[in-house]
C-alpha cells in the first residue's frame, strides 16, 4: 500500500469555493490506492485564475487559452530518488464554467480533474484510443469510490440540449 499523499495546496485564484487541502489529498490517495507499489506521494496542486493558466498552456503546450488542468511530472536527476510526483495546475474559472455547462457539481468536477491530472503524473495518457479507454476506466473506478457519476456519460446541458462530457471541451480526449 502506498503511503498517504502529501498535497501542497497553493491558491493563486480569487474564485470560490475552492477545495480544501484534505479533500485534494483524499482524491490523490484514491488514485494511489490503485497503484500500491507507487512510493512517490508528494504533489503540488495550484489553483489559478485564467491568466496564469493561459500563460502556462501557451508556454508549455502551444495553446494560447486557459485550460482546466495542466500536469507537470517531476523528473529527478539520475541517481536521486525523491517522493515528488509533480505539479497540477487547475484553473478555477474554467472548472467553474465547465461544471455549469455540464450540469455537474463543482466539487465532482474538481475531483475528476485531480484524478485525471494525478494519473498523468503517473504516466497515463489518452493520446490513442486504447490508452484513453484505460485511463477513462481508471477515472470512473476511482471517482465511483466517492459516489461520483461517470464523467464521460452524455448529460443534459444547461441550454436543454444533449451534451457530451469531456475532460476539455475544446480538445475532447487530448491532454487538457
Amino acid at each position: 500500500m502506498s503511503p498517504p499523499a502529501i498535497v501542497d495546496r497553493q491558491i493563486a485564484s480569487t474564485g470560490s469555493p475552492l477545495p480544501k487541502q484534505p479533500v485534494l489529498a483524499s482524491w490523490v490517495d484514491a488514485v494511489l490506492a490503485h497503484f500500491p507499489e507507487e512510493r512517490r506521494t508528494e504533489v503540488t496542486i495550484r489553483i489559478v485564475d485564467a491568466d496564469e493558466s493561459q500563460s502556462l498552456n501557451r508556454d508549455y503546450r502551444g495553446r494560447d487559452r486557459p485550460t482546466n488542468v495542466l500536469s507537470f511530472p517531476f523528473e529527478a536527476p539520475p541517481g536521486i530518488e525523491l517522493p515528488l510526483f509533480g505539479d497540477l495546475v487547475i484553473c478555477h474559472p474554467v472548472v467553474l464554467r465547465e461544471a455549469l455547462e455540464q450540469n455537474k457539481r463543482l466539487e465532482d468536477h474538481y475531483a475528476h480533474l485531480v484524478v485525471h491530472g494525478t494519473l498523468h503524473l503517473l504516466g497515463h495518457d489518452h493520446v490513442d484510443e486504447t490508452d484513453a479507454d484505460i485511463m477513462e476506466q481508471l477515472e470512473r473506478d476511482i471517482l465511483a469510490t466517492f459516489s461520483i457519476a461517470d464523467p464521460y456519460l452524455p448529460v443534459q446541458d444547461m441550454s436543454g440540449g444533449s451534451g457530451e462530457r469531456h475532460i476539455d471541451s475544446e480538445d475532447e480526449r487530448l491532454d487538457p
